[in-house]
């Protein structure tokens, strides 16, 4: 109890700042729009309705599982909120910068700020896609108690990278175009709008689907997807690889990602006042 309580009055202050931040940047997300909060659950909708017409109806990217559906679905908003958390982590010391020469507390404060507003989204999306799996033929079992562990993840890999790049963008903008780039690409890799199936069925590139699922971003989409809503369908980093150390390096990887991004944010934070 009196470690809770140091622990309390040592990060009142930045506890307080954190959930006033969240709040006003949630706010200002939608502020101005029609629908407000619902953009929220209908923009990752509707980009996965094109991404169903166009990849799965057309192009028949599916590995003919009855829960393809609703597993692309969960990837779209999985990957959205990694797009959106490092995206907008990336400008916010730049866009709060009036408020760091103002305002003495953390730094890293806006950045773990703006990060929580996506995983708010994210969550908001994520009893959508539990709805919808009640009719997308899910099997929802004892796993889904895994889910909470795998967001987490997630959440952290999106916290290091953001930490990162809104580190280099202070100093370097054009960050901003490499990192847009990157992202698409990265986007390619992670097979969100196809099946790691089509990849690793093809003998020319099997060898290519275990280095896709080393990736974190991949790993964490799949386990994901595996725990809430198809654990007879999904493969994993645990079913396509049989090394022990091979598979736990992308869960490495998020912890190194997350500790460089705090070093080199740490290194460079009580610079950015001037800087900006």
């Amino acid at each position: 109890m009196n470690l809770l309580k140091q622990f309390q009055q040592h990060y009142h202050y930045a506890l307080v700042v954190f959930r006033e931040l969240v709040k006003t940047d949630f706010k200002l997300r939608y502020q101005g729009s029609f629908l407000g909060v619902l953009w929220s659950v209908l923009k990752p909708l509707m980009l996965f309705a094109v991404m169903y017409v166009v990849f799965v109806r057309f192009l028949k990217f599916s590995d003919g599982t009855p829960t393809y559906a609703v597993s692309l679905l969960c990837g779209t908003c999985l990957w959205s909120f990694f797009s959106e958390a490092t995206s907008m982590g990336m400008r916010a010391i730049v866009d709060r910068g009036d408020l760091l020469r103002k305002i003495h507390f953390p730094n890293y404060i806006i950045v773990a700020s703006t990060t929580m507003g996506s995983m708010i989204s994210l969550l908001i999306n994520l009893i959508v896609i539990i709805f919808f799996g009640f009719f997308g033929h899910a099997e929802f079992t004892w796993r889904v108690l895994l889910v909470p562990f795998s967001i987490v993840q997630l959440y952290l890999l999106g916290l290091g990278v953001a930490l990162l790049l809104g580190t280099l963008y202070v100093y370097f903008r054009d960050v901003s175009h490499i990192w847009e780039v990157a992202l698409q690409a990265l986007f390619y890799a992670t097979p969100v709008i196809y099946p790691i199936s089509m990849v690793a069925d093809n003998k020319h590139f099997a060898w290519a689907a275990k280095i896709l699922m080393i990736n974190p971003s991949t790993q964490v989409i799949m386990d994901i997807r595996r725990n809430l809503l198809a654990p007879d369908y999904v493969d994993t980093v645990w079913s396509m690889i049989s090394n022990p150390w091979i598979q736990l390096f992308p869960y490495a990887a998020t912890l190194f990602i997350l500790w460089l991004g705090i070093y080199v944010f740490r290194k460079y934070s009580p610079k950015f006042a001037e800087v900006l």
